[in-house]
């Protein structure tokens, strides 16, 4: 919702939902299914800075810090310095786990 998003909806929802969802968002209005917006709250908000979440995306393809750096152009210290803030944030061991979680609880 930070990035602009009006709506949420499940995939496998009815049509008549879908489509008043559609016109709600055509007309400026956010949507939310329900479900989502209970597991969502469940969940919480995201303990990782905006910075960590485009490090810990950016690791998804498994470079190396140096790699991650050079993309992002930051320091490798500087990377290195957000992985471990992710993993400690979401209390995992390393970064594949944190990127699981981060991306299993909607925070990527």
């Amino acid at each position: 919702m930070d990035l602009g998003v009006y709506g949420f909806l499940v995939k496998d929802g009815p049509a008549g939902a879908l489509a008043a969802a559609i016109r709600r968002a055509a007309a400026g209005q956010r949507t939310v299914d329900p479900g989502l917006a209970a597991a969502a709250l469940a969940e919480g908000a995201s303990p990782l800075s905006e910075r960590e979440r485009e490090v810990l995306a950016a690791a998804r393809d498994g470079g190396t810090a140096a790699e991650i750096a050079a993309r992002l152009y930051l320091s490798e210290g500087t990377v290195r310095n957000h992985l471990s803030a992710a993993i400690r944030k979401t209390g995992t061991r390393s970064r594949l786990e944190a990127l699981r979680t981060a991306e299993d609880k909607g925070w990527l």
